[in-house]
């Protein structure tokens, strides 16, 4: 009797665990474009094709290759809309009742095969470097989950940049150097793009018809759909931009969504790159002389660091981690993180950006729209969901850690030991967005003050009970405290104003 072997659109690789337990000659590859899937967030339209288009191409391979292959296309009018429901309709047809599947990787799907009546088996997605069990036990004991130690232990797994025990030059750790402020020009095209073929036009037609509503823009749509696009997008910027991602990947530019970014993530997150072959690309990189290390150290940081530690996060806290809402944050999300009118330059650049591209990079996401967020109050479960929906690189795993965690403070400081917040200040010093602005960062109170400053110091006085002790926060607080009374309630006074216009929907 065949099986049926579960191969879900964020896991479009050969290597994937349940593609390796099955047997070509007898079981059959089940893969389903259900509209759950397209909309239990409002899913950003390029989000949604790029996943699709990737499935259908994937399907088609391993078609070629032998495989049995039962794909459903989402307008199939006997479609179920579900992956579970796709499972049972699939296992009556074929005589199965017997499902392998990769572990996914948010627990909403999860739950639902663990909970499917065919008889389910969940196999590690061993994709990944750190297995769960590896993380638990690098976490056990711990009074403090930092990355950095983490990430020294996934040098040493790999043998990344290491020259016996210890790390290429001495040093595991070269962010220092990564912190240059926008350069004035920029000599790199941006990512490498591709020209939709007739499968990915197909797809975009349907994304058009089924969700188009949804926020977001959905053409020109120009990311990779298969393993040979993005291996070519990888290699362009190997070539291209990693030798000044390093010393510009804070930096950020109105007119420049990409800088010297990878925009690789999207593609290693739904399979058509393998983390580790990412990795030694930039390595070898820096090994022939071509990349500086602070760039390939900063990049594989990134890659075998951060992503391999939040997912550990994730699954180490279980499933309530997202919905987490230490500071009690409930303001609402305002319109405009859905594209809706503001004057601060800074929210409305990025959040064009985002519309048109469905990506930002990390700086963008934690210091400009993250950054607003914490400091404004708002909702960390509105917010989680917005990064959510709006980027292509997202999924549950990697995004609830980097917004609930990192951004917002949220988890409580799992994550981050103090809150990333800071005043207009950085996000002039990394950035454009500050020239042109409706308001000015060099103004504090009054007339034309920038929002960030106000708010910072709101946030800073309401949070004092939780904060004022921490040891990496005291020159903050000994900062307010020397200013003059009369001054500290004028900026509290016009944060509070601030925040009131902005929740009754006026233009702030």
């Amino acid at each position: 009797m065949s099986r049926l072997i579960l191969v879900l659109g964020d896991q479009l690789s050969d290597s994937v665990a349940a593609l390796r337990e099955a047997d070509k000659s007898r079981d059959v590859v089940v893969m389903a474009e259900v509209a759950e899937e397209g909309s239990y967030v409002p899913h950003h339209p390029k989000k949604i094709a790029l996943i699709l288009a990737a499935m259908r191409r994937f399907a088609a391979r391993l078609r070629d290759e032998g495989w049995t292959v039962d794909y459903s296309e989402l307008d199939d009018t006997e479609n179920s809309q579900s992956i579970v429901a796709e499972l049972l309709r699939r296992a009556e047809q074929r005589g199965a009742s017997e499902v392998i599947a990769t572990r996914p990787g948010e627990y909403r799907l999860i739950a639902a095969l663990e909970d499917c009546p065919l008889t389910v088996t969940l196999l590690e997605d061993d994709r990944f470097i750190a297995s769960h069990k590896e993380f638990e036990d690098w976490a056990e004991g711990r009074k403090a989950l930092r990355m950095e130690y983490f990430y020294r232990d996934m040098r040493r797994k790999t043998g990344l940049m290491m020259e016996g025990d210890q790390p290429a030059g001495d040093k595991w750790n070269y962010d220092h150097d990564n912190r240059k402020p926008a350069p004035d020009d920029v000599d790199f095209g941006g990512p490498m793009q591709f020209t939709p073929d007739e499968t990915v036009e197909a797809v975009l037609d349907l994304v058009e018809r089924r969700f188009g509503n949804h926020f977001g823009e959905l053409r020109p749509f120009w990311f990779a759909t298969d393993q040979e696009q993005a291996r070519r997008a990888l290699s362009h910027f190997v070539k291209h931009a990693l030798p000044k991602f390093g010393d510009f990947q804070d930096a950020m530019l109105a007119e420049n969504r990409f800088l010297y970014h990878a925009v690789v993530g999207l593609y290693i997150n739904i399979g058509l790159l393998n983390p580790l072959e990412v990795c030694q690309a930039v390595e070898q990189a820096w090994k022939d002389g071509d990349a500086p290390i602070n760039a390939a150290e900063g990049f594989i940081r990134q890659i075998i660091g951060w992503r391999e530690y939040v997912r550990g996060i994730y699954f180490l806290h279980g499933p309530d981690y997202p919905r987490r809402n230490a500071l009690n944050h409930q303001r609402k999300l305002p319109e405009f993180y859905w594209g809706g009118e503001t004057r601060m330059r800074c929210i409305s650049k990025a959040v064009e950006q985002t519309e048109a591209e469905a990506y930002a990079h990390h700086i963008q996401r934690l210091m400009v729209t993250g950054n607003f967020a914490l400091l404004a109050g708002l909702d960390p479960a509105e917010v989680s969901e917005w990064y959510l929906a709006v980027y292509a690189d997202a999924f549950e795993w990697v995004e609830a850690p980097n917004v609930v965690g990192m951004s917002l403070f949220a988890d409580g400081g799992v994550i981050a030991s103090k809150p990333y917040v800071s005043s207009g200040a950085y996000i002039n010093r990394m950035s454009d967005y500050c020239k042109g602005c409706h308001y000015k960062v060099s103004v504090k109170t009054g007339e034309g003050a920038c929002p960030f400053n106000l708010l910072y110091w709101h946030f800073l006085d309401r949070h004092r009970d939780r904060f004022s002790n921490n040891a990496r926060m005291g020159n903050m607080y000994r900062t307010w405290d020397r200013m003059d009374e009369d001054r500290r309630e004028t900026v509290l006074k016009e944060a509070e104003a601030f925040l009131e216009r902005m929740s009754a929907g006026e233009l702030v």
